[in-house]
């Protein structure tokens, strides 16, 4: 992953990962309905098959894992992120919605995938409104085919992402929108415009049609939307089978 992850606060996390989490489901309109909507299809791919084990890519704030782990008590999950704070407000909250048994079905890493070995091949994966973060093209495409030779074939995929070109008039019109959103829902204008400010720097958003070619080169198909609230656009795809 970019080590902007690892080494700055996204325009997300603010200060720590505890206030991303207060903050975030302000920011982003439909925030709890994207991880509804994964939820669905994962259940609808995993449906039937014993104890899956899903790999959660950006797990810092523990939204994928609380999510899924409160609907699926046989699942189990890795997962990981370049951020100690982050990954510490997602142990909280799962240690704070004192699930029975949740916290045995987790394993936390602080790590980039692209150097972490794990023993096994994941049934699914998720990778939520991390890959803008990623700069570069390649980058990016380098982090995609590290979440794929981590996959058996098949397995779905669930990604959101910021995406769209700053500084085009589709982009400016959406910014707008969303500015009044944020500023309605309590977001202080100085945060907001710490935003703006941020693409090119810890954000790099690709247009979602460069998005959706990603994942065919990284090695996934049935590539389709299944979420979009102003800029943020989610997809799901699944591993290609080998031939």
């Amino acid at each position: 992953m970019n080590n902007n992850i690892a080494n700055g606060a996204s325009p997300w996390e603010q200060a720590d990962g505890d206030q991303y989490v207060q903050n975030i489901s302000r920011k982003i309109p439909g925030y709890a309905l994207q991880y509804d909507l994964m939820d669905t299809l994962l259940t609808a791919r995993l449906g039937g098959r014993e104890k899956p084990e899903l790999l959660v890519v950006g797990a810092g704030g523990g939204q994928e894992i609380l999510k899924l782990g409160q609907s699926h008590p046989d699942w189990s999950f890795s997962g990981l992120d370049t951020s100690q704070s982050m990954l510490q407000a997602a142990r909280q909250r799962l240690e704070a919605a004192g699930l029975m048994g949740l916290l045995d079905r987790v394993r936390l890493h602080l790590t980039e995938i692209s150097a972490w070995s794990c023993a096994r091949a994941y049934d699914a994966a998720t990778c939520m409104l991390v890959l803008h973060f990623v700069q570069g093209r390649e980058n990016k495409l380098a982090l995609l085919r590290s979440i794929a030779a981590r996959l058996q074939p098949g397995a779905p995929l669930c990604l959101s992402a910021i995406c769209g070109e700053p500084g085009s008039p589709a982009w400016e019109l959406q910014m707008a929108g969303w500015r009044l959103h944020m500023l309605g829902n309590g977001i202080p204008e100085d945060q907001w415009q710490t935003f703006p400010q941020s693409f090119g720097m810890t954000s790099h958003p690709l247009p979602a049609a460069e998005m959706e070619q990603l994942l065919e080169e990284a090695g996934f198909t049935a590539v389709s939307r299944f979420f979009g609230a102003y800029l943020i656009d989610g997809w799901v795809a699944v591993k290609a089978e080998e031939r």
